[in-house]
């Protein structure tokens, strides 16, 4: 069976993934465009911020005001050319899900499969929901609020004098950026994570091998090859993304600190939902990349216990020397690390609240 599916359509949608059936030149070029139609609505959303900060910010409250939205737009934009630059990884780490020893053969360890394609499934489901909800939200208010009175939904730097023309142009690319910003980073958090759960679950598979090739004396080998290609299928992921992770945790560290300092002196109005729904979806997209890292350390450190509780004592010195080998590798857990620089776990998810408060506080010195 087919692995990743759900999150391969998400990743279609954002334009990093050409669908199979688009063989075709012509299809071919269609979906090359659009990929960089993709890519010019994020560039052209976050030129302007960074240029707005460089030349016109003088205050702490114009500096937040754009940069919690312009690191938004940085991290998409890297997440769309890390997604771009590992078209051909993805591709060889799901076709690998597909293949010996990670296919499943047995029915029971296609039911395994099955409920964890089922669970991301319904976990990116309720995240687009999330985010789309946000966008919607901040479309909405800035439809009834600034487009009323003239004002674009961000602030940014444009070399032009807009007149009535080129500020609808300019207002409604605003809202097409975000809106592709959000659709890039989605894909690419459902990608990374999908794959931290089908890490867990080829090792719920191993869990069941293993109780078979002891009670049924079967071949024992393909278990020990298996939970080694676990770890070389863990540390391929995390060679992969680590970079992006490196600069999701920094990017949301500063999202964080500058949305709290944000809600800190918005009064009761229009924006200030949207404003929380966007803290909310900075708060979720850093967290599922704890959680999932987290549920994969905790996995492989448990299988030595799994082991040490199963039948073995009877079986032969082989088998033994075996189960010997992956309960010692087990000690050493699976961690996925952000450029070696934090471990993707619930811990980092906690020091990343206690940075961004810090900043915040400083901030609001500064002020």
């Amino acid at each position: 069976m087919r692995a990743m599916q759900f999150p391969l359509k998400i990743l279609m949608v954002a334009g990093c993934w050409p669908p199979v059936s688009w063989s075709s030149l012509c299809k071919r070029t269609v979906y090359n465009g659009y990929t960089i139609f993709v890519t010019l609505m994020l560039v052209t959303f976050m030129f302007p911020q960074i240029m707005d900060i460089i030349l016109n910010v003088d205050n702490a409250d114009d500096f937040t005001e754009t940069f919690y939205v312009m690191l938004a737009t940085v991290i998409a934009s890297c997440k769309m050319f890390s997604l771009l630059l590992n078209r051909k990884n993805i591709k060889i780490l799901t076709d690998a899900l597909a293949e010996k020893p990670f296919r499943p053969l047995e029915p029971d360890e296609i039911e395994i499969r099955q409920k964890v394609e089922d669970t991301i499934r319904t976990n990116s489901i309720w995240y687009i929901f999330l985010v789309e909800i946000t966008c919607a939200c901040i479309n909405l208010t800035s439809l009834l609020t600034k487009f009323r009175r003239g004002d674009l939904t961000y602030r940014e730097w444009t070399p032009y004098e807009y007149s009535s023309v080129m500020y609808y142009i300019t207002y409604f690319r605003q809202l097409i950026s975000l809106s592709t910003a959000a659709i890039v980073n989605v894909a690419c958090d459902c990608i990374i994570c999908g794959l931290l759960v089908h890490i867990c679950c080829e090792i719920d598979i191993l869990k069941y091998r293993l109780r078979k090739s002891l009670r049924n004396r079967t071949d024992f080998r393909e278990c020990v090859r298996q939970h080694d290609s676990i770890y070389k299928f863990a540390y391929t992921i995390n060679e992969n993304f680590r970079i992006i992770l490196a600069i999701q945790f920094a990017v949301s560290t500063l999202v964080v600190c500058s949305n709290m300092y944000q809600i800190a002196r918005t009064s009761l109005s229009a924006e200030y939902i949207p404003l929380m729904l966007y803290t909310s979806c900075m708060f979720t997209q850093i967290l599922i990349y704890c959680w999932y890292g987290n549920e994969v350390k905790l996995k492989s450190v448990q299988l030595a216990n799994e082991i040490f509780e199963m039948d073995w004592i009877t079986v032969d010195k082989e088998v033994k020397e075996g189960l010997m080998m992956i309960m010692n590798r087990s000690l050493v857990p699976i961690e996925f690390s952000s450029a070696h620089i934090f471990t993707v776990n619930l811990d980092s998810f906690v020091k990343i609240l206690k940075a961004s408060y810090s900043a915040y506080s400083i901030l609001q010195q500064m002020k």
